[in-house]
């Protein structure tokens, strides 16, 4: 796990910017660090380290390949690197390595196979910037799912790529604008989705996509060399055609290949446990293939309906592991907070980041590599929304969608209940189209009706560009937009960001290509009836943890963040944020909503999430721009 970063053509000083691009990201990898530049300096890499396989010097970067041709930097892990590595030798491509590394084995793979052949056999999460010094060709890469983070883009007609949107923004010249037109999807989300970020003219790039420059370094070319829609419909094409039971076989077996994939390290490897289904998964084959008690790792919370820890401790004893766990307090958080905007470098407001940041810091007190749960929810049909949306278009569909769209318009804008907002929720939503519509409305209308930002553009992205009927079971679909956006944008840049704030790799067996192309072909009968869900990922854990421990409500990796804002401390320094003079001269949101809103909470309890949203932009905007 490290950071990368580079620059073409940057007219001032190479070797300063570079070195400051570095250490933006420091925390990314505090090991070591590297720069390089080609002979007539029109190509710059960047590299901080954190040393988990080959901690010697034969895996620093940049690195070059054995023939000098190729240059990489690299962020990530390739996990399945050895069987690489004996294909490179057995086929005489290579006749030895200098060292361990998977960035090694990457290079010369690079050199033998060509990017693509050599992205199709690896298995892993990555970052990858690859210089070919034959053909002065840049290429960057990104992992299939989005685990590891990639922005690039122009400053000053510069081309620049970074880990971190931070190391962009502290280069010499950087004087890019906000990028208004996603605003209004961060108001929706809490978050900004691919391909964009918070400024303009700088972006990220897209999971399982490449994107390859040529000298002068002015017109990139990204293409996508893996998808996961196009594993959905491979998917739903090639079911699976066993039982459940012989399903839930087979999904244990690519787990616990997985994972054992991902126990490789030369240093120490723990895990998350949440003390939910999926977590306490990959826990079990853990423990299941280790000789040793693996070190787990959880927090929790004195208020009862956000604490799971004493859940997690249960299962952490059956399951003989080595386990320790942290209190955290609303002090806890408090301090947490005005360092969230340099975590994230962009505007983030998925408030479970600060547990997922302070169960970080305690884990990295332990060991330097965590594995953690993500993915069972998008990949086995988890969410309680998922049935939700299934069962709502299923009262709709009967009626004729002009007659929909013409009533739900008469009642949103109808007097009589612009202020009851069960009722105007209800009315916006009878204008879906169709069940990915109906789901992205339900995320949206609260905003939509909110209007925050001052500017009403709004970029297209894939939830309203690309049609999701290529599946024929909704949930499916529904589970394929998260997978598409919400969890490359989302939970997997929460995870990241905050675990590298304090130089912890993550590691996440649910999203290794093999499970994720495996659930695809999974019926979804296999995944979720009679309203539970993750079926199959359940009777993989039932054989390791009795079904009486885990059946109890699940209560989310969430903080009570809205009885904590009401407090002295922390409403001070929301209002502060808020005022509405600070706004106005701003001028990018609307400063007398933002105050009605706020109002509204605090004299009324009415909580909307777009509270902490407009608290997290201020946060940031106040940090980086003023």
């Amino acid at each position: 796990m490290c950071g990368i970063a580079g620059f073409c053509n940057h007219p001032t000083n190479w070797k300063e910017n570079i070195e400051k691009m570095n250490q933006r990201m420091y925390r990314r990898g505090p090991d070591a660090g590297g720069i390089w530049a080609n002979e007539d300096k029109s190509v710059v890499f960047g590299h901080r380290r954190l040393s988990i396989i080959d901690l010697s010097e034969n895996g620093a970067q940049p690195m070059h390949s054995a023939s000098g041709r190729y240059v990489c930097v690299f962020n990530g892990e390739i996990y399945n690197y050895r069987t690489i590595r004996d294909k490179l030798l057995k086929e005489k491509k290579v006749t030895s390595f200098r060292g361990g590394s998977d960035t090694e084995v990457l290079l010369e793979a690079f050199e033998a196979y060509g990017v693509a052949e050599t992205l199709a056999l690896c298995k892993g999460m990555f970052a990858i910037a690859l210089f070919d010094r034959q053909t002065k060709k840049l290429t960057l890469m990104r992992d299939r799912i989005g685990e590891k983070p990639l922005y690039y883009g122009f400053v000053n007609g510069s081309f620049v790529f970074a880990s971190d949107i931070g190391s962009i923004s502290v280069l010499e010249g950087f004087h890019n604008e906000i990028d208004t037109g996603v605003l209004q999807i961060y108001f929706i989300h809490g978050y900004i989705p691919a391909p964009y970020s918070i400024y303009k003219d700088i972006y990220k790039l897209d999971a399982g996509c490449i994107l390859e420059l040529d000298a002068p370094y002015d017109t990139p070319k990204v293409s996508p060399y893996w998808t996961v829609r196009n594993a959905a419909k491979y998917g739903e094409a090639h079911p699976f055609k066993g039982t459940k039971e012989e399903a839930s076989e087979e999904l244990e077996r690519l787990l616990k290949a997985a994972i054992k994939e991902q126990m490789v390290a030369d240093v120490p490897v723990g895990a998350f446990l949440s003390a939910g289904i999926d977590s306490s998964t990959i826990v079990a084959l853990m423990q299941a293939q280790s000789e040793q008690n693996v070190r787990t790792f959880t927090i929790g919370m004195d208020d009862p309906k956000y604490n799971e820890a004493v859940y997690a401790k249960e299962i952490a004893h059956h399951l003989g592991t080595d386990h320790t766990e942290l209190y955290i307090t609303p002090d806890d958080a408090r301090n947490v907070i005005p360092k969230l905007s340099g975590i994230f470098g962009e505007p983030f407001a998925d408030s479970s980041q600060i547990p997922t940041y302070l169960v970080s810091k305690m884990t990295r007190e332990h060991v330097t590599v965590s594995l953690s749960g993500d993915g069972g929810d998008e990949l086995f049909c988890g969410y309680m929304t998922y049935p939700s949306i299934d069962r709502i278009w299923g009262k709709m569909k009967s009626y004729p969608y002009p007659v929909r769209k013409v009533a739900s318009s008469l009642l949103v804008n109808c007097p009589l209940i612009q202020n009851r907002q069960i009722l105007q929720t209800k009315a916006y939503l009878l204008g879906a189209k169709n069940p990915e519509h109906l789901y992205e409305l339900s995320n949206a209308q609260e905003a939509s009706n909110l209007k925050i930002a001052l500017d009403k553009n709004v970029h297209p992205y894939k939830h309203n560009t690309q049609p999701y009927g290529d599946l024929k079971d909704t949930q499916s679909r529904i589970m394929l937009m998260d997978m598409e956006v919400y969890h490359p944008d989302d939970i997997l840049v929460k995870v990241d960001r905050s675990a590298m704030a304090v130089s912890l790799e993550t590691r996440v067996p649910m999203l290794d290509r093999d499970v994720v192309e495996f659930a695809w072909t999974l019926p979804i009968e296999y995944k979720k009836q009679d309203g539970i869900g993750k079926l199959v990922l359940r009777d993989v854990l039932y054989r390791y943890v009795p079904k009486v421990m885990m059946d109890r409500p699940k209560k989310g990796f969430s903080i009570p963040i809205t009885e904590w804002l009401k407090e002295p401390k922390l409403r001070a320094w929301a209002e502060a944020l808020l005022d509405k003079d600070l706004v106005k001269k701003q001028g990018i949101l609307d400063a007398d909503v933002v105050w009605r809103i706020w109002t509204d909470f605090i004299e009324n309890g009415n909580w909307r999430i777009q509270i902490w949203y407009i608290l997290m932009f201020q946060s940031w905007y106040c940090e980086e721009k003023m």
